[in-house]
């Protein structure tokens, strides 16, 4: 708006004629001015053309959609050396559909299918339609594309816990037929870690080809735990020294109260103890399964401590009755430590989802987490972490104070229960057994899975693709180098702290969590994770909270049937009635 004062002259003429019949008068003018000042708004309207900017051209290199030269060279260095079969002249032209966890085109899991779509193109002449589904709606996506007949994927990219639930209604068809077909590409079975290549079969039959291999290790700075001067002052406060090898969930949860609320990065505000993510739908109930493995999981006390009975080496149900163990004391006193990390780090933390909790820590704002492989391939991003060089790793912690269900006690153990996890999805492709052109689809498949561009996806922690072959390993476990992730842009250190916590999670722990995916496993996660989070926001106890799952999932076993799946869930853990 503009405002001006206008100087407006108004003359005024006025003739007065004056008329008598006779004698004709003389006319006579008489001119008057007057002189007035108004004041006045006036609102100016300036129509703007905008300058057009410019949209963009999608950047691209060698086929990649990537502005970043080292990515693009090395894929295709990936590309070039990957076996890559003889793709059948036949399919020019044909196209499928994937269904995958929602991403984004440069996000987890399914960004990998956005950046190699160009050179499956390339290769075959043929080309794929991507879906993504959020998470918290890809039981009822899925489901009901199966249900209603619709079949509008050939190709799902899944959670590992689907599994029951497709192949109870013969949703999915077995892959072993085109190991030796010469038109696909070869891949590498043995190289999987076994707990995660288990969940890519049904009994020996191989389903899933290789893709993302999850686990849960914790991670921390080792710049800020490791230095003598924060070490001294925990000890000044506590009255012993920091146990920096943070060995238990106690330890984890003394050393995250300590640093919660210090500036200890330096930058003038309080900073955070540890980073969770929290909220309901977000995959946070993954996170309270590897938390709380060491107080519910217990080895056989002879000889192999693998064994499972009754007692040993089970988290979920009792093998002998298919009655949820899911309220056990074991699992209450784990969510009672959840409650305790949550108040050492941001009060935010209840909304936080994944990508929240992870930029947390990777901002420098939290001394801690612990999550999947993401975090520690993500640390090395400089466009979202400030931690390379500081990262610090080691596998998921155990307690001194698991719980025995045969003895109905705690234990008081000298050294900690340590247990390994497969926790998480492990996202792999499966061929629908509905697939309109599944020779196609499993050439894509079995592609993607070669060691080159798995290695490769692996290596650059935007795919959301964690290690776990040997190729991605360090000897004595693999045949990975250092270099190998140098030239990838790691930090040599956090590369050997990164790959060293997960081998040490897959080869040297001395017992394994169960992984749950007899029929009803999703419904089943759904309404724990909704529990879980009534627990942490105080809507109910910890014993309230699981003892609703309890409730939910013994009407979900009836659902299913009882008898069906106690047999199920014996085979999938190796239980053997005595």
């Amino acid at each position: 708006m503009k405002r001006f004062v206008a100087l407006m002259l108004v003359t005024i003429l006025t003739t007065l004629l004056a008329g008598c019949p006779a004698p004709t008068p003389t006319p006579q003018v008489v001119e008057k001015i007057v002189t007035q000042v108004v004041e006045k708004e006036v609102v100016k309207e300036v129509v703007v053309t905008p300058t057009p900017v410019p949209t963009p051209a999608p950047m691209e290199i060698s086929g990649f959609p990537t502005s970043d030269e080292n990515e693009a060279r090395t894929a295709q260095a990936a590309f070039e050396a990957a076996d890559k079969g003889n793709p059948d002249p036949a399919w020019r032209g044909k196209k499928f559909t994937i269904a995958v966890y929602s991403g984004g085109q440069r996000g987890p899991i399914s960004g990998p299918l956005y950046f190699w779509r160009k050179k499956f193109e390339e290769l075959t002449g043929a080309t794929y339609d991507i879906v993504e589904i959020p998470f918290a709606e890809l039981r009822e996506k899925i489901f009901t594309d199966f249900q209603t007949g619709a079949h509008n994927y050939d190709v799902i990219i899944n959670c590992s816990n689907w599994y029951g639930d497709a192949i109870l209604n013969d949703w999915i068809q077995p892959i072993d037929k085109y190991f030796d077909d010469p038109r696909m590409p070869k891949w590498d079975r043995d190289s999987i870690a076994p707990a995660v290549a288990n969940l890519m079969k049904w009994g020996d039959t191989w389903y899933g080809t290789n893709y993302d291999h999850d686990a849960q290790v914790l991670y921390y700075r080792k710049d800020i735990i490791g230095d003598p001067k924060w070490q001294a002052e925990f000890e000044k406060e506590k009255g012993y020294p920091m146990p920096v090898a943070m060995d238990t969930w106690e330890e984890v949860l003394d050393i995250a109260k300590f640093f919660h609320g210090k500036d200890w990065n330096g930058d003038g505000d309080p900073d955070n103890g540890i980073a969770l993510h929290l909220k309901v739908g977000g995959q946070g109930f993954f996170h309270f399964m590897a938390i709380s493995a060491p107080y519910v999981v217990i080895p056989y006390p002879g000889d192999p401590p693998t064994k499972v009975t009754k007692y040993h080496n089970v988290y979920w149900f009792d093998p002998e009755t298919m009655e949820p163990l899911i309220n056990s004391p074991g699992h209450v006193r784990a969510l009672e430590m959840v409650l305790e990390l949550s108040k050492a780090g941001s009060p935010a933390m209840w909304g936080w989802s994944l990508g929240e909790a992870w930029a947390d820590f990777l901002s420098g704002n939290a001394v801690m987490t612990f999550s999947w492989g993401d975090v520690g391939s993500l640390s090395q991003d400089p466009t979202q972490s400030v931690i390379q060089g500081k990262l610090g790793a080691r596998g998921i912690p155990g307690t001194k104070r698991p719980y025995d269900r045969e003895k109905g006690e705690f234990l008081n153990l000298d050294k900690p229960n340590f247990v390994g996890n497969q926790v998480g999805c492990s996202w792999h492709p499966v061929l629908s057994k509905y697939a309109k052109e599944p020779d196609l689809a499993y050439y894509f498949m079995a592609w993607q899975a070669t060691p080159e561009i798995n290695h490769w996806n692996v290596a650059y922690g935007w795919t959301g693709v964690d290690p776990g072959t040997t190729y991605d390993w360090f000897p004595p476990y693999g045949t990975a180098k250092i270099e190998d992730y140098v030239a990838g842009g790691y930090n040599a250190e956090d590369a050997q702290e990164f790959i060293g916590a997960f081998q040490d999670n897959f080869y040297n722990y001395p017992i394994f969590q169960n992984y749950m995916r007899i029929p009803g496993t999703p419904e089943m996660h759904e309404v724990w994770d909704v529990h879980l989070s009534e627990a942490i926001t105080g809507q109910l106890s910890p014993q309230e909270a699981l003892d609703r799952t309890y409730e939910d999932w013994v009407r979900i076993i009836e659902d299913y049937g009882k008898e069906e799946l106690l047999k199920l869930y014996q085979e999938s853990i190796g239980y053997k009635p005595e």
